[in-house]
C-alpha cells in the first residue's frame, strides 16, 4: 500500500462545510483506506491505498464524500513521491526558509499554461508573485495573505479552475508524515 495525501477544498473554513477530523478519518477507513491521519482542522489527510491510479481517487472520494458525509468538496490527491517532488520544485526557497507562513502552494487538477500564468501575474496589483510547476502554483504573499487582493476567488477566475491552498508550514508537516 502506498502513501497518499488528500487535501479537501474549503472544509471547516468560516463555519462552512464543517466536518470533524475524527469523522473524516473514519470515512477513509470505511472506504478501506488504511492509516488515515489528519493534520490541522482544514481537511488534510494522509492515508495508505492499494496500487489504484491516483487519478481515480479524486472522483471516487468526491462521490463518496457527497453520498456518505453530505459534503460537497473537491479532493486533491498526491502520492508521497509527488509530494517530495513538489517540495523539491519550490521556486521560492528563500521564502520557504525565511517566511514559510506567507508561501502558499495552490494544488490544482490541471497544469497552468504559460499564457494563463502570465495573465495572472500581470493582473496582480500587489507584491505577490506566482510560479507554476506541474499541478501546483507557488505564491508568495510578502505582506500577508489576509491583506492581499489576490484572493482565492480571483485565483480561481484567472486560472480557470479551482484549487486548494496550503502554506509551506502545512506542506512540510504533511511531507514529514509521508517521508518527503
Amino acid at each position: 500500500m502506498a502513501s497518499h495525501i488528500a487535501l479537501l477544498r474549503g472544509v471547516n473554513v468560516g463555519g462552512h462545510q464543517a466536518i470533524a477530523m475524527a469523522r473524516l478519518r473514519a470515512f477513509f477507513g470505511e472506504l478501506g483506506l488504511g492509516g488515515a491521519q489528519t493534520v490541522l482542522q482544514s481537511g488534510n489527510v494522509v492515508f495508505s491505498a492499494p496500487g489504484k491510479a491516483k487519478a481515480q481517487w479524486e472522483p471516487q472520494l468526491e462521490r463518496e464524500a457527497l453520498q456518505r458525509l453530505q459534503l460537497t468538496t473537491s479532493f486533491f490527491v498526491r502520492t508521497a513521491a509527488e509530494w517530495r517532488a513538489l517540495i523539491a520544485a519550490n521556486p521560492f526557497p528563500e521564502a520557504a526558509r525565511d517566511d514559510p507562513s506567507h508561501l502558499v502552494v495552490l494544488f490544482l487538477k490541471a497544469p497552468v499554461t504559460t499564457a494563463v500564468l502570465r495573465g495572472l501575474q500581470a493582473a496582480i496589483v500587489g507584491p505577490e508573485t506566482v510560479r507554476a510547476v506541474g499541478l501546483q502554483a507557488y505564491i508568495t504573499y510578502p505582506d500577508g495573505i489576509g491583506r492581499s487582493r489576490l484572493t482565492p476567488a480571483r485565483l480561481d477566475a484567472r486560472l480557470g479552475q479551482r484549487g486548494t491552498a496550503r502554506n509551506w508550514n502545512t506542506v512540510r508537516k504533511l511531507g514529514a508524515l509521508v517521508g518527503a
